[in-house]
């Protein structure tokens, strides 16, 4: 089967809705390296969305859910529960920038951690209202659909959504958005829209995601803080995508040492390419929601979570926080340096491996997805996959597993390059 007939079965068999970026299908996959069904190969700077920060295949990924296998695949951890629940609970709790006794529940994906942390903010607070910024994605659902700060393409016909969301302004500098900016937008909602003694929770990415790697400023981030106590608010950090060494520390929020979080969402690279997310935070705060309020039924699935034991494994005995900060520079360095070669190059922004570029038109100085699409396709069409986002979608945004060998993500680089010096 060819890549042109599973694409006719595509079309026919599931809906447009499901949004399909290449037109090749995967056979198979190891560490950085993809071959679609044909015998192509490809270097994954996507890692299915930033899945993969310990790659494709990992081989202590595959031994511990193998192992697992042979033991048990599912009880429902509210019905029967296991011990590499409580174990992977201890060790996140450890790790998490939170001061104090945390605890730690897992679900399956990065949406439903989101979901679960507004439920528990609002069950500790026993206020509605929650404040999200323009720009974030927090995921698909009702809920976190509310929450997305961008209405193309997530939001689209599918309202109304759910009441007492409000959204404040992100500190960015590129298009005009100071931290003064942004702390007066949220100061302007408390007049117009909600009395902060009504709000449960303000939630934010501390690196926007989806929104283009916005990275939020650390006198944003203490102010943010301030106000929230000053109110009553749970502060939530939403690190769905930003977690497990891909800024260059365990969590973004450990770039921010002086100012903690009251609870914390996790996915994506936390399992390896297994569904498991995970809400961590304050033990008094996690313990609001009344026994039974909590819970899924695959949430925490038995070999998701012995994914996430060998995933904590090699993040430590790799050193990819180091080897995340290393390959962040590395790339960096790169798209400033081409800067004088490619007028379309707007921003580079970066921690650790949280690397992306934005790119305008050089005539109008306008973001451009019509570039971004252009720099996508010549880097593909030369065996690299790159992913964009940014609410303009003029964002390429570089996610490569942080085990990639050098000699291969050297030669991902060159292509890239080529790709910017192209446009």
């Amino acid at each position: 089967m060819n890549n042109a007939e599973l694409n006719q079965r595509r079309q026919q068999a599931t809906p447009r809705g499901i949004g399909v970026m290449c037109n090749f299908f995967a056979e198979r996959a190891e560490n950085a390296t993809l071959w679609d069904v044909e015998g192509r190969e490809y270097i994954d700077f996507a890692a299915g969305i930033a899945v993969l920060n310990t790659g494709h295949r990992h081989a202590k990924i595959i031994e511990a859910v193998t192992r697992q296998l042979t033991q048990f695949t599912h009880t429902a951890y509210q019905i029967v529960p296991y011990e590499s629940y409580v174990s992977l609970a201890e060790k996140i709790n450890q790790r998490v920038p939170i001061a104090g006794p945390c605890k730690t529940a897992f679900f399956s994906t990065g949406a439903e951690a989101v979901e679960n942390a507004v439920k528990i903010a609002r069950a500790h607070t026993g206020r509605p209202g929650v404040i999200a910024f323009g720009g974030a994605f927090h995921g698909r659902t009702f809920m976190t659909m509310a929450l997305t700060g961008k209405v193309a393409p997530y939001k689209l016909g599918f309202g109304p959504f759910p009441g007492q969301v409000f959204h404040a302004r992100y500190p960015n500098a590129l298009h005009g958005v100071s931290t003064e900016e942004a702390l007066a937008s949220l100061e302007t909602l408390f007049k117009t829209d909600i009395d902060p003694k009504q709000v449960a929770a303000i939630i934010l990415e501390p690196v926007q995601g989806e929104g283009g790697f916005n990275i939020a400023p650390a006198d944003f981030m203490r102010a943010l803080r301030e106000l929230c106590d000053r109110h009553g608010i749970l502060m939530i950090a939403d690190e769905v995508q930003a977690g497990f060494a891909r800024t260059g520390e365990m969590f973004a929020m450990e770039h921010y040492p002086d100012v903690e979080v009251d609870l914390l969402t996790m996915a994506k690279s936390l399992a390896g390419g297994l569904p498991l997310s995970a809400v961590a935070g304050k033990a008094e705060v996690m313990d609001a929601p009344a026994p039974g309020g909590l819970g899924g039924t695959y949430a925490g699935n038995p070999l998701a979570l012995a994914a996430a034991h060998a995933v904590l494994d090699i993040i430590d005995g790799e050193r990819l926080c180091e080897r995340s900060r290393r390959l962040g520079s590395e790339l960096a360095e790169v798209l400033n340096g081409l800067k004088t070669e490619c007028a379309a190059i707007a921003e580079v922004r970066a921690l650790g491996s949280m690397v992306a570029v934005e790119l305008n038109d050089p005539a109008t100085g306008q973001p451009s997805a019509e570039l971004t699409r252009l720099v996508q396709q010549k880097a593909l069409e030369n065996g690299l996959l790159l992913l964009s986002c940014g609410t303009y979608g003029n964002v390429i945004r570089f996610l490569y597993p942080l085990t990639i060998p050098d000699a291969q993500f050297k030669r991902a680089l060159a292509i890239l390059s080529d790709a910017l010096k192209a446009i």
